[in-house]
């Protein structure tokens, strides 16, 4: 696992919030976040607010390291949620808007969290699921400034000094779906997540004056760490949208300078007829991650704004272990950003490529990726045996991704182990997905691959064979699968066949599959 040495120094507080609070403007009457709802947050409100919250979850004399399990949908207040955990102790575990009731059961069972926070409408069956899980409190927070949350921390004090907190101690727990179909929560430190961010922050040269369309979810690391603490740690304003609107960005963009999104972003933007040289003049940074950006879409951009997007490599385990250069890399003889890479290894960051039998491999050998630093994850929740397993003896993570380091320096992503589908930016494994199909009436067998999308990147496409004599409807799996999983995890298509094609171990041969459906969604 990763090595953090704690401060000898007991009175030296790591506790994220700490040093996100310290970072603040001296003014802090001015606006911190302006909202799309016409709604505008002085620096002053958000330490204010999430010492409120941070006030009623002291309170409630939780055990250290107790969870907090949100699920709402994006806010301001839900921010100040996530730095109110922070400064209480405790320990923040965001889960997706879009999971559904399977779901939610086994993440509520498996974190135990001591309060669960949810969207009013989904309270009814949200609290069943979390009092089964043992949870006492459940709160409800809405994204028009309403639910329990407010009523409750309304009255609190304003003041809260922030709990002290160790570089090893927990400050996030971010569940990533298994490969074997079973959800593994990779637990982040308070030091995991302030070294990443420091990193970034000097790599990426944040300046005084920067400011941040904030157009992501909060519910992984993209939105809620990198823009989040980048826009914070740098006393830089946001522009603060609920949802991505191309349209609506558009009409930011003058007033802003660094914009985040995954490849589906940039592609909807480049639809844009308004998406000029003249409406980007202002911008100094466009960050890309998440999901592979394709080279069509890194020129395209280059050519419409006269901008080349900053791609970079992360993972819930880990946050940002790459980055393409924002200027001059002394590291590094040549120092660009490059179409096809995701740079090099951030700065304190460890990368080496190794073969099956953990030989280290020479420049452009294709293995698989490993990594090393402060900002790498302590390990999965509640597994101790898969931890072991992913880490080597020598103290570097197993990403499963499989890729190759250049003559240069620059890190490239050429595969990525267990068929993982990476779609609009969020991850979709196979297992998971053919687990629920295959419990269907009338399924035999199921398997799942993905597709390339011109959106999406890519899509899963679900190959169902039916059980001897039974009736299987493809539309009919599809819709009774939306209501077991988020909608992201859902294969656009699903074809019933005969049979799968298979090795002469009877393994499934997806690389056919893929071969075969790969024109699909071509346009």
């Amino acid at each position: 696992m990763s090595q953090l040495v704690d401060n000898p120094n007991p009175n030296h507080n790591h506790n994220l919030y700490s040093a996100l609070r310290a970072a603040f403007p001296d003014d802090l009457t001015a606006i911190a976040v302006e909202a799309d709802n016409g709604q505008s947050y002085t620096w002053a409100a958000l330490d204010e607010q999430s010492a409120q919250m941070a006030n009623l979850l002291t309170s409630l004399n939780l055990p250290a390291g107790a969870r907090v399990a949100v699920q709402v949908e994006k806010s301001v207040e839900a921010m100040m949620l996530y730095l109110a955990t922070l400064r209480a102790g405790l320990v923040f575990l965001p889960l997706n808007t879009a999971y559904q009731s399977a779901e939610m059961a086994y993440f509520l069972g498996n974190a135990a969290p001591g309060v669960v926070v949810c969207t009013p409408k989904n309270l009814p069956w949200i609290r069943e699921l979390a009092q089964a899980a043992g949870t006492q409190h459940v709160w409800t927070l809405d994204d028009n400034q309403s639910g329990t949350l407010l009523d409750l921390a309304r009255g609190l004090s304003k003041q809260h000094t922030p709990v002290v907190s160790g570089q090893q101690d927990l400050a996030a727990i971010l569940y990533t779906s298994g490969t074997t179909g079973r959800s593994k929560g990779a637990m982040l430190s308070h030091g995991n997540l302030l070294s990443n961010a420091q990193t970034l922050k000097k790599y990426w040269d944040w300046q005084k004056g920067d400011v941040l369309i904030h157009a992501l979810p909060i519910f992984h690391v993209h939105g809620l760490f990198v823009a989040i603490h980048g826009a914070l740690l740098n006393g830089s304003k946001m522009i603060w949208l609920s949802k991505f609107d191309p349209k609506v960005v558009l009409t930011h963009l003058p007033k802003a300078t660094v914009f985040m999104g995954v490849p589906t972003l940039y592609v909807r933007l480049l639809g844009e007829p308004g998406l000029t040289r003249e409406v980007t003049q202002n911008m100094r940074l466009f960050v890309a991650g998440s999901a592979p950006l394709l080279t069509e879409t890194f020129k395209e951009w280059q050519d419409r704004t006269g901008h080349t997007i900053l791609e970079r490599y992360g993972m819930s385990e880990t946050g940002m272990l790459t980055s393409n250069p924002y200027a001059l890399d002394a590291r590094y003889a040549e120092a660009e950003r490059r179409a096809g890479t995701v740079g090099f290894p951030l700065p304190g960051v460890l990368l080496r490529v190794q073969d099956d039998e953990g030989k280290t491999l020479a420049i452009d050998e294709v293995g698989g990726i490993q990594v090393k630093g402060p900002n790498v994850f302590q390990g999965y929740w509640r597994m101790p045996e898969k931890t072991a397993e992913e880490f080597t003896s020598d103290g570097y993570f197993k990403t499963g991704d499989v890729g190759k380091i250049d003559a240069r320096g620059y890190v490239q992503i050429v595969g990525r182990a267990k068929d993982l589908i990476i779609s609009g930016g969020y991850n979709v494994y196979p297992a998971e997905i053919e687990s629920y199909m295959n419990d269907m009436p009338g399924v035999a067998e199921s398997a799942l691959v993905g597709v390339p999308h011109p959106d999406f990147g890519e899509v899963g496409v679900a190959v169902v064979i039916a059980k001897p004599g039974a009736q299987v409807e493809a539309d009919q799996l599809i819709t009774t699968l939306k209501s077991q999983v988020a909608n992201f995890k859902v294969p656009k298509k699903c074809f019933v066949l005969p049979e799968l094609p298979r090795n002469a171990m009877g393994k499934v041969q997806k690389n056919l599959l893929r071969e075969q459906y790969k024109n699909l969604f071509q346009k």
